[in-house]
């Protein structure tokens, strides 16, 4: 038999299907539900196979062996494993860019999004001879080294450990001290709607424009909004987030009705959007454009034009089912982030 292209993948499928499960035939999965129907029909060229619980995945010169795949990770969903690496493979062209040289910060669901989780930074061993690392010292003196998601392959193999959202580093590898943009988590205090989370961002956006500043949303995929502005590298973590203090206490000091930039969750006041400056700090991280978050509804965090802010969007309008077609449709809107040009002095704010 012919072999096809080198950049096609090639996918070799298990026969055994998993303990306790009956067997199933490749191609033929059992009852779906019409959540699952609407994402495996909007799946023109499925790479991750149905109907099997392993598999392994030929791209190029690399091998990923995927497990698992019959999981139910949204079991009222009738969404599987598969079904989240599938997701992943279609948005990788423009999710893949956002992660490359970055440490990442393993969040980890083996049972699906409703289960326990837990944080991993270190590579676990054994692991593919091609996966690279990124080693960083912490202020312990321990130097840990972080998987990076370089490529597909690698994109598959962190996801395949249960990874539901993917958590980069702010810094490439090369200065993991020295980020690329900051950022405002947006996040509604009990009280707030998320009308009101809109309403904070548009303001946001028009204080940093009045700075000079050019800003990006997307949906946090969760309840909130996450506002980045493009920087160029320079300045340290500590500085980005001093700076990024500064703002959210301004302008938090001047809306005090709708917005807080309390530390403390005990005081801050019902009803307000806070403007989380410390996910600024070395070491914190937030969901990657494009990851899937473990809600009930498998939402995505997805990038906005300001437009659609302004018009009203909702957080479950961004699903696991919807996001590879709007990306499709729109191309990366966030594509801004990772050009050369355009990029914020945050020296001018100093």
């Amino acid at each position: 038999m012919e072999e096809p292209p080198a950049h096609l993948p090639v996918t070799r499928l298990s026969e055994q299907p998993r303990r306790g499960q009956r067997r199933r035939v490749p191609g033929r999965p059992g009852p779906v539900s019409h959540r699952q129907a609407a994402f495996r029909a909007a799946t023109k060229d499925r790479v991750i196979p149905l109907g099997v619980n392993v598999a392994e995945l030929e791209l190029a010169d690399r091998t990923v062996t995927l497990t698992n795949l019959l999981k139910p990770f949204w079991p009222r969903l009738g969404l599987t494993k598969g079904d989240l690496l599938q997701y992943y493979v279609e948005v990788a062209p423009v999710l893949l860019p956002h992660l490359r040289d970055r440490a990442m910060v393993m969040k980890r669901y083996p049972n699906g999004a409703a289960g326990p989780f837990f944080f991993m930074k270190r590579a676990p061993a054994p692991r593919p001879s091609w996966i690279e690392t990124c080693s960083i010292e912490h202020a312990s003196g321990s130097v840990i080294d972080f998987p990076i998601v370089q490529d597909l392959p690698s994109l598959l193999w962190v996801v395949n450990l249960g990874c539901i959202d993917l958590n980069q580093w702010y810094a490439r590898c090369d200065d993991v001290d020295r980020p690329d943009y900051l950022h405002f988590d947006l996040d509604p205090v009990p009280g707030a709607t998320f009308d009101t989370v809109r309403e904070a961002a548009l303001l946001l956006r028009d204080t940093l424009e009045d700075l000079g500043a050019p800003s990006y949303a997307k949906t946090s995929g969760s309840k909130g909004i996450h506002v980045y502005v493009p920087i160029v590298r320079g300045p340290s973590q500590k500085s980005v987030w001093q700076i990024a203090k500064t703002v959210a206490q301004t302008l938090a000091a001047a809306r005090p009705a709708l917005l807080t930039a309390e530390y403390q969750v005990a005081k801050r006041p019902a009803g307000r959007v806070l403007v989380d400056y410390n996910q600024n700090a070395w070491g914190r991280t937030l969901a990657s454009v494009y990851s899937v978050r473990p809600t009930p509804a498998a939402t995505v965090s997805t990038p906005l034009d300001w437009a659609e802010v302004e018009r009203g969007i909702k957080i479950e309008d961004f699903r696991i089912d919807n996001v590879p077609a709007r990306v499709k449709r729109e191309g990366d809107l966030w594509a801004p982030l990772l050009a050369t040009r355009g990029r914020f002095r945050l020296a001018r704010l100093t």
